[in-house]
């Protein structure tokens, strides 16, 4: 301070010891901090000699005073004081990127401010032990001591910033006379203090921004690290760290380094599996390990089989007075009922992840209320944000602590009505946005949206929200079958059926169609059989590739629709029936089937009619070109690509669209069977171009292959290899059959350049 305001006046070192009377020796020892509390007859002289006013004579004199001897405790690392850090753990493992951080904060830390690293993340990541575990790493860099306070966040009544100010002043020295009495006082004196002193602080615990910001030092070269459960995203120009989950083998080196790394290895499965069923949360982890740790003798496979009871789980981890439950249970007090209440009913959406839209639903809330919460509720550790979009999921322990809350507090009948509540609202949204793809209803807007003002407006907004929610709709769609609302669950996988075609790699369209034919029988209507039983086969043979299943519901479909004498759902179960045939080898069955199909749907003038005409021809082409015959396939490609080039009449123009570039991608692939390498590469482009433009990655991805394949039949290897390798990766991202031939025609791609 007396050289900033010796400096700010403008005087040397020579020139204020002649205006004070003050020696040049005393005032250089003053200035090095060699002499730090001059008598007040000194300090008014130099006050004089500076012409310094009354507040900042007075501000001098303060500084002074604690400079002065007095009996009071040292800081240093080795000396005692009231708020020295807590013991450091022996086993802390990971976190090495995050304590990487820090070090880099302090070294590249500007003089002139002091930094703050704020550590949040949810209840039980180990954001104490690791503040308190970077704080001795760090304290070389600190010479003048290193002090933690606990700021008893989760409290009922946290800690004051008067009373936090108050200890710290105490632990740097500050007489107990000299504490002023008001918050912000001492906030400003604990500034002035630490101000040329290399502390490091740890503020555990904290409540909010408010209870933090009269605790940070301001200039200096102080580290000050502030734990919280909550972000403290109000506070300003702070380092962040937000602590994740370990990783399984950090979790698995945790328990090895408590309970001895050889009984790890004698159980290494177990190990694994046991801190998967701690969801690598460090705090139960270490709660498993102590256990373990106090019964030497005790399997770790035992304690594995004992978490794996869902209903004992939280029971179970609990040692001493180390419980997760609790831990859980701090943050939920601190919550106000609506919120709580938001948190309770979330458990209860399907799947890993939910909306704000779910989950009012489930609370009976508006949702731009539940978002609010929402965001409150990722603030406090309770729920985990997405990272692009806003949606929200559960840390499995916080999922059963909630789902535990919930059958405390809300008891089954209001759990029902919640879920019922959803099941039915879902399930309209889920029909109405399918229905913009029904090729029949095209035209008209969905009119039985829950929410018609919300509702998806158009097709890329009615697949976005599908996509998003499909968890959420299939649950629902459950539950309405188990409810014996069977017209709801046809009706919604009626709607589905244009729909999935957009998204063959769903596994989930089975158990879709699957409901729709129970849904069919319990209403005793045979066509609507028919029809789910053929959307059934089609699931099962193009989504989860199972062509046995797929000809027992082809062969049911067939016979229902014979005899109910639908000329249409015949020539689709005979059309889907053959693709199941071919894929069990028996191709000359199923040429012979698609024949019949074809046949069956000659006379067909209905725009649905036409439609499956188009289908059976491009399967009937595709089966030809695979038994060696593909001069007739090319024919009935080049039949298939003239019907869609004259339009079907009532039908979209761009489903019509996608079948011109599913007739495309045949034609050149018969192309290609002749030899015809040339030709084949401008269909091809054709209908990876289709499909890319309608959003259609199932059928642009095998495009894409067959292009890459006839590419490389041009001698175009580097063009070639990146075509191929996209679609490689393309294709293993959507699990699809054909992903190993493609990465077979990299190798060979290879090969062939070298």
């Amino acid at each position: 301070m007396l050289v900033a305001l010796r400096t700010r006046a403008g005087m040397s070192q020579e020139r204020l010891s002649h205006a004070a009377g003050v020696s040049v020796r005393a005032l250089a020892d003053l200035e090095r901090g060699r002499s730090r509390g001059p008598q007040r007859r000194t300090v008014q002289a130099l006050a004089a000699g500076l012409g310094l006013d009354e507040d900042t004579a007075a501000e001098l004199e303060r500084a002074a005073c604690l400079g002065r001897p007095r009996p009071r405790p040292a800081v240093g690392p080795r000396a005692h004081n009231t708020l020295a850090l807590p013991r450091d753990i022996g086993d802390f493992v990971a976190r090495g990127p995050a304590l990487a951080r820090l070090l880099a904060l302090v070294e590249g830390a500007a003089p002139a401010c002091s930094p703050v690293s704020v550590v949040s993340g949810q209840p039980g990541l180990g954001k104490t032990a690791f503040a308190v575990h970077a704080a001795y790493r760090l304290a070389p860099h600190f010479p003048d001591g290193q002090l933690a306070v606990d700021l008893h966040g989760m409290d009922p009544e946290p800690t004051t910033p008067r009373d936090a100010l108050g200890s710290l002043l105490r632990a740097v020295g500050v007489a107990e006379r000299a504490i002023p009495a008001s918050a912000e006082d001492r906030s400003g004196l604990l500034r002035s203090v630490v101000r040329d002193r290399r502390l490091l602080l740890v503020l555990d615990n904290a409540a909010s921004e408010d209870q933090v910001r009269p605790l940070l030092p301001g200039a200096g070269r102080c580290l000050t690290i502030v734990t919280s459960r909550h972000a403290l995203a109000g506070l300003e120009a702070v380092h962040r760290i937000d602590l994740a989950l370990l990783r399984r083998e950090e979790a698995v080196e945790m328990l090895g380094l408590i309970v001895g790394p050889e009984r790890v290895r004698q159980e290494a499965q177990a190990a694994r599996d046991l801190v998967e069923l701690c969801g690598c949360l460090p705090l139960a982890v270490r709660i498993a390990g102590q256990r373990l740790a106090g019964r030497p003798h005790e399997r770790i496979g035992k304690l594995a089989a004992q978490l794996a009871r869902e209903g004992r789980r939280l029971d179970t981890l609990q040692v001493g007075d180390l419980q997760v439950r609790a831990a859980f249970a701090l943050s939920y007090r601190q919550l106000s009922p609506a919120v709580r209440t938001v948190l309770r009913r979330a458990s209860l959406a399907a799947g890993g992840e939910f909306s704000p839209e779910t989950a009012a639903l489930l609370a009976d809330l508006p949702v731009g209320r539940v978002a609010r919460y929402a965001e409150e509720l990722a603030d406090a550790g309770l729920l985990q944000p997405d990272a692009t979009a806003e949606r929200y999921r559960f840390h499995d322990l916080v999922k059963l602590f909630a789902t535990e809350q919930l059958a405390a507090e809300d008891g089954s009948a209001v759990v029902g009505a919640a879920l019922d509540r959803t099941a039915r609202w879902m399930l309209r949204r889920a029909t109405a946005a399918a229905l913009r793809f029904d090729a029949d209803r095209h035209r008209d807007a969905p009119d039985d949206d829950p929410d018609p003002a919300g509702a998806p407006a158009d097709r890329d907004e009615a697949r976005a929200w599908l996509e998003a929610e499909r968890t959420q709709w299939l649950a629902a769609l459950h539950r309405a079958q188990a409810a014996g609302r069977h017209r709801q669950v046809l009706d919604t996988a009626e709607a589905m059926h244009w729909f999935s075609d957009l998204n063959q790699h769903w596994e989930l369209w089975v158990e879709v169609f699957r409901c729709g034919v129970d849904a069919a029988r319990a209403l005793g209507s045979r066509r609507d059989e028919a029809v789910q039983l053929n959307f059934l086969a089609w699931a099962y043979n193009t989504c989860v590739h199972d062509p046995h299943a797929s000809l027992v519901a082809a062969d049911a479909a067939l016979a229902v629709a014979r005899e109910i004498g639908d000329r249409l759902q015949t020539g689709w179960a005979l059309g889907y029936g053959a693709s199941a045939l071919r894929r069990t080898g028996r191709v000359e069955e199923a040429i012979a089937r698609l024949r019949d199909s074809a046949a069956c749907l000659a006379d067909e003038t209905s725009t649905q009619g036409r439609l499956a005409e188009l289908s059976t021809l491009n399967l009937l082409g595709i089966h030809l070109r695979q038994s060696g015959s593909a001069e007739e396939a090319l024919a009935m490609h080049r039949r298939s690509e003239a019907i869609c080039q004259a339009q079907v009449s009532g039908a979209p123009a761009e489903l019509i669209t996608a079948y011109l570039g599913a007739a495309r991608q045949h034609i050149g692939n018969d192309l290609a069977a002749l030899g015809r390498w040339a030709e084949a590469e401008l269909p091809l482009r054709q209908a990876l171009e289709t499909f890319e433009t309608v959003n259609m990655a199932a059928w642009a991805e095998p495009t894409r292959l067959d292009l890459g394949i006839v590419l490389g039949r041009l001698a175009r290897y580097d063009e070639a290899h990146e075509t191929l390798l996209a679609a490689h990766d393309a294709l293993r991202e959507l699990n699809h059959p054909r992903q190993e031939e493609a990465a077979a025609e990299l190798r060979e791609l290879r090969e062939r350049a070298r």
